[in-house]
């Protein structure tokens, strides 16, 4: 599978291995690092991260052979190589200095580097519509459910970018309370009122899970079912988390 990665497109490959061994310095300079921020070890944030984009680049880099424009996937390959690790650098320079990297306006530098974040994950994002230009246009019988898979996938996907803006205009992604408190494991979503990055999440990951469904059913229909199910999902979600509900109550 790596070596098909690395053939796919060598450029979000090799981005995607230098995020996970960011997460694997992040691991280990976590072991012995007894600081909190917002009631957790700051380099949880960064591990969390170095693999969603990881995940995210090397599933860009599955999709590229099924494009039409060479110059298209040129431009989405180092758009969003580049802004990727624009966030990654800036999360982990903030996790180092013990304090958040998002909705931080602390002092004019903290609201510098959330800034250029914001800036970097617009251009991500506009790529990311590019990119859903570019997917092929036939359909072979043979792949149906596989390429509509990517196709909603992405749509999905920018949908829960668009998402992603709630988050910000909302300064925190708790409602019902300052973000921080009691989380779930690791991906520290609220167990006592409302998360956006629930819905976010769901959204977000239709970009692998509805293409990997299509490759191993190839029923274009259950595809389409599952897409509409994944929205109502993420709509679900979002709506409890409008309502200042968590997910799980612990």
């Amino acid at each position: 599978m790596f070596s098909e990665l690395r053939h796919r497109d060598p450029v979000l490959f090799w981005i995607g291995a230098a995020m996970l061994l960011g997460f694997v310095v992040s691991a280990l300079l976590s072991i012995g690092d007894q600081r909190l921020v917002l009631g957790i070890n700051p380099w949880i944030k960064p591990m969390k991260f170095y693999t969603s984009v990881a995940m995210f680049l090397w599933t860009v880099a599955w999709f590229m052979p099924e494009t039409t424009s060479a110059r298209g996937r040129s431009v989405v390959r180092w758009v969003i190589g580049t802004a990727m690790i624009i966030e990654m650098v800036c999360i982990t320079y903030q996790a180092g200095r013990g304090v958040t990297s998002h909705f931080n306006a602390e002092t004019p530098f903290d609201a510098v580097l959330f800034a250029i974040m914001g800036v970097a994950i617009g251009f991500n994002t506009l790529a990311m519509v590019l990119f859903l230009f570019i997917i092929r246009r036939d359909t072979p019988p043979n792949r149906a459910g596989y390429i509509w898979g990517i196709r909603l996938g992405l749509i999905l996907f920018l949908l829960a970018s668009a998402q992603g803006g709630l988050i910000v205009s909302n300064n925190a992604h708790t409602i019902g309370a300052p973000d921080g408190g009691p989380g779930l494991p690791f991906v520290n979503w609220s167990t006592e009122f409302g998360d956006l990055r629930i819905a976010h999440f769901i959204g977000m990951h239709a970009l692998q899970g509805l293409p990997l469904l299509g490759f191993l059913t190839n029923s274009r229909g259950l595809i389409f079912a599952t897409s509409a199910a994944w929205l109502i999902v993420m709509g679900g979600a979002l709506m409890m988390a409008l309502q200042g509900r968590p997910l799980l109550a612990l």
